[in-house]
């Protein structure tokens, strides 16, 4: 089974994307995480993504879509994976479907749409913290789910830092290119009649929401 988490950024689309990868054996694959990766070791595709990431807009399908690809065709994601961040545009929904089907065609598609207010996005992303180990990549909220200790990661121990993104200016601007973008990208997964839409209260509802979802799906 391949999921496509849908949402805007900051609506746990990760948090819960991990959730489900460890409880249901599938590869947790970040786009975001692959970005910011390149970005680091300043790589071609890492400096034109730079350039839209840090405007809050989105990166251009050229610059996806043959990553994707790559990574959906190795074996450990031949039995399915969670895609966090991809697709982002009708465009690259329908190029995914078209990949999936043919060369996973055993393999079921189905999105899930975290529908979260902006207004509590922007509250949850300004005080968002991520752990600074790539390895571990834990979030945490100083409202919602502040670590144990100030500044450092409970499971790993490593400095929490604030990514340079989670700030209102560019938060909102994030969220007008989402929706601009979101309605024709959730009316291609309601056409396909493979869209679940859920608005998660908090974490454990939505989780075993959307997991009782997956099992009628099977």
């Amino acid at each position: 089974m391949y999921i496509v988490m849908l949402g805007a950024p900051g609506t746990g689309k990760g948090t819960i994307g991990k959730i489900l990868s460890q409880d249901m054996n599938l590869k947790h694959l970040s786009t975001g995480d692959i970005f910011r990766e390149q970005i680091s070791n300043q790589t071609e595709l890492g400096k034109k993504a730079e350039g839209y990431m840090k405007q809050g807009l989105l990166v251009p399908d050229d610059v996806t879509m043959g990553m994707i690809k790559a990574r959906l065709s190795e074996d450990d994601v031949a039995d399915g994976a969670i895609l966090d961040g991809f697709a982002r545009t009708a465009v690259q929904a329908k190029a995914l479907s078209e990949f999936l089907t043919e060369k996973r065609p055993n393999q079921s598609q189905i999105a899930i749409e975290l529908n979260v207010p902006d207004d509590v996005i922007v509250k949850r992303l300004a005080g968002r913290l991520t752990c600074s180990n790539k390895s571990c990549g834990a979030i945490y909220n100083l409202e919602t789910r502040p670590p144990k200790e100030k500044g450092i990661c409970d499971i790993c121990g490593s400095k929490l830092v604030k990514r340079d993104d989670d700030n209102e200016e560019t938060v909102r601007k994030r969220l007008v290119v989402y929706h601009q973008n979101s309605q024709e990208l959730l009316d291609f997964y309601k056409g396909n009649n493979t869209l679940y839409s859920v608005c998660p209260k908090n974490l454990d509802e939505a989780v075993n929401n959307i997991k009782e979802h997956l099992k009628g799906s099977n």
